[in-house]
């Protein structure tokens, strides 16, 4: 006997077992009806006269909404303006830098036209001299006003004016450097292709205008002078300018004036003043700039009072208190004038020598 839901006569022969749709494959989900072209009318609808059985449905809106297309968009104006700017941006990092110069130097001495003035008080004589009101130590090379170039940003400019600064009060400040002994902390500042010629010059200093220590720093022979005011005299300027679209350069002048006396001699020894005019010419590049390190291509020093007899190479022999140069120079050079000397070795004007 079959069950309620099945015919009275049975199962057909050869129907499929287990009471299972013969139609259940071509079963259509809720999806693929929504989907569909054509929608039958209800029959209510067809009811109307001359009312058709079916009618057409709109087509499904497919592709991307409208948000999704606005950020496409966004993101196609946003990718465009960044090849843009890194095609026109004015600081792009160069391909390739420039080799890097050696550094040129000059150091002319200076010798005095006569005794050289002193006095046990080192106060006196800078209130008595041309550097009556200099600045003293760091404060004597301040950093000037920048711009921004063509090609470098303003945080650039002050980089390389202040990685300039920082090589001047080292080389030329610094009580440890100027006694003859520490040499690193200058050596750190430079760009790494001028190493070699830096340790050449103090290994094996040559008066040949490239390996001279005293074209590097300011360091007096320890066996002949010592300081005896740590608080330097200095005036001067610091300038930068573009040189060219991947070159920055920076050009210092300034005058140092030491109070010295002779070595050992103890406090109550007289004291002199020993002047040193140094133009320094500093190159960089972006390399330079993101490392705080510099070329320094052009060295150009006078200092005295000096003997011209004597070799100034490798530390500065000052003249002290009371002694006389054995031999002079050509016509006098005032090292706090603002023109460049010329000679092998110059006379130190009267006017730069302290009034005692």
């Amino acid at each position: 006997m079959g069950g309620p839901g099945d015919p009275p006569e049975g199962t057909p022969e050869g129907a499929p077992g287990g009471g299972e749709d013969e139609y259940r494959s071509v079963v259509f989900d809720e999806s693929f009806v929504r989907a569909a072209r054509l929608q039958e009318f209800s029959a209510q609808e067809r009811m109307a006269d001359h009312a058709p059985a079916v009618r057409r449905r709109p087509p499904l809106r497919r592709g991307l909404s409208r948000q999704a297309l606005v950020l496409v968009l966004l993101i196609a104006i946003a990718f465009g303006t960044a090849i843009y700017m890194g095609v026109r941006h004015p600081y792009q990092t160069p391909t390739a830098s420039e080799p890097v110069e050696p550094l040129r130097m000059t150091v002319i001495p200076l010798a005095p036209e006569g005794r050289v003035p002193g006095t046990a008080d080192p106060a006196y004589l800078y209130e008595h001299s041309p550097a009556a009101q200099f600045k003293t130590g760091a404060e004597g090379v301040p950093l000037p006003a920048s711009r921004r170039t063509a090609h470098f940003s303003d945080s650039q400019v002050v980089s390389a004016l202040t990685t300039a600064k920082d090589y001047i009060v080292r080389s030329a400040l610094d009580p440890e450097v100027l006694t003859g002994g520490e040499v690193r902390a200058v050596r750190v500042l430079l760009d790494p292709d001028q190493l070699d010629q830096f340790d050449q010059s103090f290994s094996r200093p040559t008066a040949d205008g490239r390996h001279a220590p005293t074209g590097w720093l300011v360091r007096f022979d320890p066996a002949r002078a010592e300081l005896a005011d740590r608080r330097v005299r200095v005036q001067g300027t610091l300038q930068a300018a573009e040189a060219d679209s991947s070159t920055l350069e920076v050009t210092a002048d300034h005058t140092f004036v030491y109070a010295l006396r002779p070595a050992g001699a103890g406090d109550e020894a007289e004291v002199s003043l020993f002047t040193v005019r140094r133009e320094l010419h500093f190159r960089f590049d972006r390399d330079d700039l993101r490392l705080h390190q510099a070329q320094l291509v052009v060295s150009y020093v006078q200092a005295g009072p000096l003997s011209c007899a004597e070799d100034s190479t490798n530390h500065l022999r000052p003249l002290l208190a009371g002694q006389t140069a054995k031999e002079g120079g050509p016509a006098g050079t005032d090292p706090y004038a603002t023109g460049s000397a010329t000679a092998l070795c110059g006379s130190l004007a009267t006017s730069a020598q302290p009034k005692v």
